[in-house]
């Protein structure tokens, strides 16, 4: 089959979202005379930003972008918040996009800041997040001569990034950075890095507005090709045993109306992966959970036993195949994704469709009541079969056998208090995929993690970014000791900047995925993975006395008795962050799971202890 596509227009500049003071006519913003306004690059860094709507950017300053940060000083439209690290600034800018759907903006000086942005930006680049990295670099006559702070962070972003600008000239920065805002947010989001030199941000030069995109060969397919769609919609209305496998790229096409109008439609059993929590709601009974290595049951076997798997905007990745070459061996694959370079990545697919996921799922539904006026889909045995399964491997845990508390159930209590309206970021490890199964998320924008790269560190900054872009929700930073020790210093910026997160530290005194895997596949060598922080043990650092010294409200909790106590004290606490050491028992373990390497079949279900894998 083939998959042609409809042609899209030429690149046009985003219509700004919000009002644009100032400014006369389209060609010369900011002079009523008609004649160009004459701005330093800096300024028209600013100017750019405000014209495409930005008004919240996170950065750090330094030597090389002293004269950008010298002009935020003579403006209002754009709130500035100093983050204490740069890598906080992008993650923070990430969290600002994924729980807002706007594009999130991050600023740094040129060589250590650039590069303290690379994790930031390859995090992006995984989780397909809309990310403006602006970055300084020494001035344009020192490029190359090894220069004091001069690295070549074009070069280094290259492969991390959908694409890097390096900008000499002041009169090319309208262009630069409207390009870099158009790329990252359209088609497949994710991360443009804007280099912009010292001098072309102290030179001037006329600010003509809108600047004339030069961006040949970019062209993103969003219009399906519609013998595609139809022949997807035949296979669904024939399917016995259908399966929606829903990913992040829903969410990032802001889709879940229409997978909701199409899944009611068709009463298809739906599963959605880490990225797309949120995309459907978990309270619907078509909903099977999470699949994947830590996945339930039920949404493990329904991929595996399939015979017709509608992927939507994800991409087949390894934590959910399993072994690959093992993976849903009776399926069909329809295989639908704006980014046509993961169509047939990993596994083939017999109906390709590349779009927009939320234009394609509406032409899927128009397509799938045609279909269906000539035949009669019954998949009532299949749902037999996954009730079955539901009924009897539900999601569960058991008490620890140490007295200690179940970070299962600190979790669980934290999305039942806090309700479906917050928005909860997590670390990554154990925390994460426990925050993933036991937290109930009925909205998309609602849980912000890092899927793809996996980066500790990630859920203070993000959350600091998810409360700025939604300052009316609850935000929770749900993390681990070990991935709080690594950007913890944004709680200075949190507490300065009025941004009262709040934060859980699921505090086991390990990096506990690691060590959970040392205790399944390497015999209970627990090779430096105790990081002394709970109980029985140093408690170095005093995560409460730290949160003090950040004018933080600390609390500590040992007991189940104290659990709801403490995060009803947090809930009502909004003059400040508020951080809760829950001390927790380091012997718990994520269940289900499906070791590496190994068919999803073989997905383990387990309570109360560990079954035997004679490999990893």
């Amino acid at each position: 089959m083939t998959t042609e596509p409809s042609p899209v227009p030429s690149p046009s500049i985003p219509t700004p979202s919000v009002p644009v003071a100032g400014t006369a006519s389209a060609s010369a913003a900011g002079s009523d005379s008609g004649t160009p306004e004459i701005l330093t690059g800096s300024g028209a860094i600013l100017r750019t930003l405000k014209l495409l709507g930005v008004t919240d950017v996170f950065g750090l300053p330094g030597g090389a972008v002293i004269p950008l940060y010298d002009e935020l000083m003579n403006q209002d439209d754009i709130r500035h918040i100093l983050v204490r690290h740069e890598q906080g600034a992008g993650h923070a800018a990430e969290g600002y996009a994924s729980s807002s759907n706007r594009v999130g903006v991050a600023i740094a000086t040129s060589g250590p800041g650039a590069t303290n942005l690379v994790t930031a930006i390859a995090d992006a680049y995984m989780d397909s997040v809309p990310l403006l990295a602006i970055t300084g670099q020494v001035f344009s006559t020192l490029m190359g001569t090894d220069a004091f702070q001069e690295a070549d962070i074009v070069g280094i972003t290259m492969p991390i990034t959908k694409h890097s600008f390096l900008v000499k000239r002041p009169e090319d920065i309208p262009a630069a950075i409207a390009s870099a805002f158009l790329i990252c947010n359209t088609g497949r989001p994710g991360p443009v890095l804007v280099d912009i030199t010292k001098d072309a941000q102290q030179l001037s030069a006329p600010f003509i507005w809108p600047p004339k995109l030069d961006l040949p060969g970019y062209r993103p397919i969003t219009k399906a090709h519609g013998k595609q769609v139809q022949a997807a919609a035949a296979l669904l209305a024939g399917a016995e045993k259908p399966v929606f496998y829903v990913g992040g790229g829903v969410i990032r096409a802001q889709a879940s109306p229409e997978l909701l109008e199409l899944a009611e439609l068709t009463g298809v059993p739906i599963v959605t992966t880490l990225m797309a929590r949120g995309a459907f709601p978990d309270s619907h009974q078509q909903h099977l959970g999470m699949p994947g290595m830590h996945g339930t049951v039920a949404a493990v076997l329904a991929l595996q036993e399939s015979d017709l798997i509608i992927a939507l905007g994800a991409r087949f990745d390894d934590r959910v195949t399993g072994k690959a070459s093992e993976f849903a061996p009776n399926a069909t694959i329809v295989h639908v994704d704006v980014d046509p370079a993961e169509i047939g990545k990993i596994r083939a697919a017999d109906v390709p469709i590349v779009g927009d996921a939320k234009d394609v799922i509406a032409d899927l539904t128009v397509a799938y009541r045609e279909a269906i006026a000539t035949t009669t889909p019954d998949i009532t045995q299949w749902w037999t079969y996954l009730n079955g399964l539901r009924e009897k491997f539900p999601l569960g845990y058991s008490e620890p056998a140490d007295g200690l508390l179940a970070p299962q159930y600190v979790i669980k209590r934290i999305g039942e208090l806090t309700g479906p309206e917050g928005v909860y970021a997590a670390g990554v490890g154990q925390h994460q995929m426990w925050a993933a199964q036991f937290i109930k998320y009925e909205r998309p924008n609602s849980w912000l993690n890092s899927g793809g790269a996996g980066t500790m560190g990630y859920s203070v900054p993000a959350a600091m970014g998810a409360k700025v872009a939604e300052p009316d929700r609850v935000v929770w930073s749900i993390d681990g000791d070990g991935c709080f020790q690594m950007t913890n210093q944004e709680l200075a910026t949190c507490t300065i900047n009025n941004i009262p997160i709040k934060v859980a530290i699921i505090n086991n005194s390990s990096l506990g995925m690691v060590r959970q895997w040392q205790s399944l596949f390497y015999d209970g060598r627990h090779s430096f993975t105790d990081l002394n922080t709970g109980h029985g043990t140093a408690m170095v650092p005093d995560f409460v006395k730290m949160a003090d010294a950040y004018g933080a409200l600390g609390i500590r909790v040992t007991s189940a008795d104290q659990v709801d106590d403490a995060i009803k004290l947090a809930l009502a606490t909004n003059d400040r962050p508020v951080v809760i050491d829950f001390i927790v028992s380091r012997d718990a373990m994520v269940w289900p799971m499906v070791p590496q390497g190994v068919s999803n079949s073989f997905v383990q279900y387990a309570k109360d202890h560990a079954p035997t894998w004679e490999e990893e």
